[in-house]
C-alpha cells in the first residue's frame, strides 16, 4: 500500500501557497483493507475513505486497471480529473508525478482541460472558480478549452447539472481572491446565461449616467461585487450585492434608462433564483431583502421616522440586529460600485445603526408594566420608537 499526495496540495506546493488541506491516492489497497485499518468511508462518486487520526481524504483509484504497475495506476487516474494544474502527483519519495504538463501550465499561467474534462459539465463552473481565484497571478484560460466549453455549452451540457453542485461552485467561487472573474469566464465562455440568466439578462441594460457612470448595469453588479469583495469576506454578502439588481433586467426597453419598481421585481427574481439552484436559506434571505430594500437605504437620511421604523422591523434589525451588518454592507457595496463613488462617505449606514439602537433604547419591559391593553402597548412602544428615532440629528451625519 503506497499513498500518493495529489491534486490541489501538490498544486498549491508548486505555486508556493501554504497546504491547508492534503488529498492521498492509494495504489495497492482495497476498500475492505482500509477499513480493516480504521478509515471511514465518505462520498458517492468513487471510493474515498477518512484517515482515522488526520481525517484527511484518501481515495482509491477511479477506475479499475489492467497493469499492476503503480505508475501507469496512478497516471490514469490523473489523467480522470479535471484541469493539468490538478493533475499532479508526488510520490511518498518526492517524486512529482505530471503526465499532463500540469507543472509547465502552472508556471506559464494556463488553465487547461484534461481529456477527462468533458466527462462532467460542472468542470465548467470549477474553471471559471480557478480562473477567479488565480486571475491575479495573470492566469489565463487555454485557447483550446475556451473552444471546448463553448462547445459543451453549445451543446445543452450543463442543462442538466444537479442544481446543489451549482450551487457549491457559486457559493466558493463568491469566497476566491476575484469573484468578478468567475462571472467574467463564465459569459466569455457562452454558460453564464445558461447557469445565471437573470444576471446574463442585465449586460447591456443601461441605467442614467448621472447616477451609474458605468452605465451598463451587469457592469455596475460585476464592480459592486469588487466593492462587497472589499467590505466583507462573507459569501453572502458578496452574492447579494451581485444580484441585488436583477430586477433592471426585466425593465421595458421604453423605459430605459428609469427602472422604476425594479427593487419588487427583483426581490422576487432572486427568490426565483434561489430557489431553482437551492440557495441556502441565509442567503436567499440575505439577497432578497438587498434587492427589495437597497435604493431605501442610500435614501434613509430622506425617510421619515415612521418609514425607518418600519424598515428596521422588516429587516429584523431590532431582533436581531448582528444581521443588520451583512444587509448594510452589501448596500455599501451597492453605492461604491460605480466608477468615482468608490471612496465617497455613505453616512446612509451610520445613520440607520444610529436608528436602530435608538429604537432599542425604548425599554418595552418597563411600558408592559404600565400597560396592560395588549394593543394599547403595542402602539405605545411604537410610537416611543418612533420619537427615539426623530430626535437623532441627522445634520450630523451628512458630509461636511
Amino acid at each position: 500500500m503506497k499513498a500518493y499526495l495529489v491534486g490541489g496540495a501538490v498544486r498549491d506546493q508548486l505555486l508556493g501557497y501554504p497546504v491547508t488541506e492534503r488529498d492521498w491516492l492509494v495504489i495497492g489497497a482495497t476498500a475492505e483493507e482500509l477499513l480493516a485499518l480504521g478509515y471511514r468511508p465518505v462520498g458517492r462518486e468513487f471510493p474515498i475513505f477518512l484517515h482515522p487520526v488526520t481525517h484527511e481524504e484518501y481515495a482509491l483509484p477511479r477506475a479499475p486497471v489492467m497493469s499492476g504497475d503503480d505508475r501507469l495506476i496512478m497516471e490514469q487516474d490523473l489523467l480522470r480529473r479535471d484541469l493539468t494544474i490538478n493533475a499532479l502527483a508526488m510520490s511518498p519519495e518526492g517524486e512529482l508525478i505530471d503526465p499532463l504538463g500540469g507543472a509547465a501550465d502552472l508556471r506559464a499561467g494556463i488553465l487547461r482541460h484534461t481529456p477527462a474534462f468533458r466527462e462532467d459539465p460542472i468542470r465548467i463552473l470549477r474553471l471559471a472558480r480557478f480562473a477567479a481565484r488565480y486571475a491575479g497571478r495573470g492566469f489565463q484560460v487555454a485557447h483550446e478549452t475556451r473552444e471546448l466549453v463553448q462547445r459543451m455549452a453549445g451543446n445543452g451540457a450543463l442543462s442538466e447539472l444537479v442544481p446543489e453542485r451549482v450551487w457549491a461552485e457559486i457559493e466558493k467561487a463568491m469566497t476566491e481572491e476575484m469573484p468578478r472573474v468567475f462571472i467574467q469566464t463564465l459569459r466569455e465562455l457562452g454558460a453564464l446565461g445558461l447557469i445565471l440568466p437573470e444576471l446574463e439578462r442585465l449586460f447591456g441594460v443601461p441605467q442614467p449616467a448621472r447616477y451609474h457612470p458605468e452605465i451598463d448595469t451587469g457592469e455596475h453588479s460585476l464592480l459592486a461585487l469588487e466593492r462587497a469583495c472589499d467590505l466583507s469576506p462573507l459569501g453572502e454578502v458578496r452574492f447579494s450585492a451581485l444580484v441585488h439588481d436583477v430586477g433592471k433586467g426585466l425593465t421595458p426597453p421604453g423605459e430605459w434608462p428609469r427602472h422604476i419598481g425594479h427593487e419588487a421585481r427583483g426581490a422576487r427574481l432572486v427568490g426565483a433564483l434561489c430557489q431553482r439552484l437551492r440557495v441556502p436559506n441565509r442567503y436567499r434571505r440575505l439577497a432578497e431583502k438587498v434587492a427589495r430594500f437597497h435604493t431605501d437605504c442610500h435614501r434613509a437620511l430622506e425617510l421619515r421616522s415612521t418609514t425607518l421604523l418600519k424598515r428596521l422591523r422588516v429587516l429584523d434589525a431590532l431582533r436581531q440586529p448582528q444581521q443588520f451588518e451583512p444587509f448594510l454592507a452589501a448596500c455599501e457595496a451597492d453605492f461604491r460600485g460605480r466608477p468615482g463613488f468608490e471612496s465617497l462617505p455613505y453616512p446612509q449606514a451610520d445613520f440607520l445603526r444610529a436608528a436602530r439602537n435608538a429604537a432599542l433604547t425604548v425599554d418595552a419591559a418597563s411600558l408592559a408594566r404600565e400597560e396592560k391593553n395588549k394593543a394599547h402597548l403595542t402602539r405605545r412602544i411604537e410610537r416611543a420608537r418612533i420619537q427615539a428615532i426623530a430626535g437623532i440629528d441627522r445634520r450630523a451625519f451628512l458630509p461636511i
